[in-house]
């Protein structure tokens, strides 16, 4: 484990303390579970994206056939 030095506003850092006690915590445990969180979904979106990426493109319309108009697609 590393420390960290952060900067915080007074009333922040107020509320994370509080927030922290109810929680039966600390304001760093809470901080530190808080990245690792944010870690782990920017993990699993970029593992997510690459293996979309991976897939070969599909068309969306049989070949030959045209998209529907404008006009008709918003014809009331």
């Amino acid at each position: 484990m590393k420390n960290v030095t952060i900067t915080v506003d007074e009333e922040v850092l107020k509320w994370a303390k509080v927030w922290a006690a109810r929680h039966d915590t600390s304001v760093s445990r809470m901080l530190g579970e808080e990245l690792r969180r944010k870690m782990l979904l920017e993990t699993q979106y970029e593992r997510a994206r690459r293996r979309f990426q991976a897939r070969a493109p599909r068309p969306l319309k049989p070949a030959g056939s045209n998209y529907p108009s404008r006009d008709s697609l918003y014809e009331r």
